[in-house]
């Protein structure tokens, strides 16, 4: 079988160990989850958002991952909070193409700490610019909605969920529905009310339990197969 291409969005990095200049990186642990579900990780490098459409054409789903804080602006933010950091005006117009794109024509899609936050302002919604508790360094307890995609996919309705932002969905984007919340009220998953195809967004980090959690691996599983399907549509005769 052939493994489904999925794209995943690379980031800026000033410095690497193993290079002299300027990167663009992924994280490890996101690659491997997607190669060991059984799909091919395609860094895409984020540029020219009015590309993203022909260029995501080819792909057969979509990890939008973590990062950097999207620009306040970008979610109509007159005053920009101390803590907000990495912000990268190139990396969010094609982050938020993306989902856009993906949201449009039911690309089967996985987005991640970040790539929620993108998800939710690309539909209108905006954000908390600094959580008064943040969610770093942590793991803590999510309760899933039982009828939805993220908990079909994970197998489960509760499940510990490895944390790292200091923002959080603020105002819910028209168009999604809480899927996931943390103890404290922090929403930790959304998707599409009229979903157009398998799209899952979740605020936590899978990928770093994903090797010793089948649910967290499980959503993984699910955007491959997921975008395996997708591709047989496409081409049902290269399937």
């Amino acid at each position: 079988m052939i493994r489904p291409l999925i794209a995943l969005p690379c980031r800026f990095a000033a410095t690497t160990s193993a290079l002299r200049h300027a990167a663009e990186v992924t994280a490890r642990a996101l690659a491997e989850a997607v190669y060991a579900a059984g799909g091919e990780p395609f860094m895409m490098h984020p540029a020219e958002p009015e590309e993203a459409a022909s260029r995501l054409s080819r792909a057969d789903g979509l990890l939008l991952p973590g990062g950097g804080d999207l620009a306040p602006s970008s979610y109509g933010a007159d005053i920009v909070h101390g803590e907000v950091y990495d912000v990268d005006a190139a990396q969010d117009a094609f982050d938020l193409a993306a989902a856009r794109y993906a949201l449009a024509v039911g690309l089967p899609t996985l987005a991640v700490c970040r790539g929620l936050q993108v998800v939710n302002v690309a539909l209108g919604g905006t954000l908390t610019q600094d959580m008064p508790v943040r969610h770093r360094h942590v793991i803590h307890p999510v309760t899933l909605t039982p009828d939805s995609a993220t908990a079909r996919a994970a197998g489960t309705t509760e499940l510990d969920a490895s944390c790292y932002h200091h923002q959080a969905v603020d105002r819910l984007a028209p168009g999604l529905r809480v899927t996931g919340t943390s103890p404290d009220g922090t929403v930790e998953a959304l998707e599409p009310i009229t979903p157009t195809g398998w799209f899952v967004a979740v605020q936590w980090h899978p990928e770093d339990t994903a090797l010793a959690s089948a649910p967290q691996q499980s959503l993984f599983d699910t955007l491959t197969e997921s975008a395996h399907g997708h591709a047989a549509r496409k081409c049902p005769h290269a399937a």
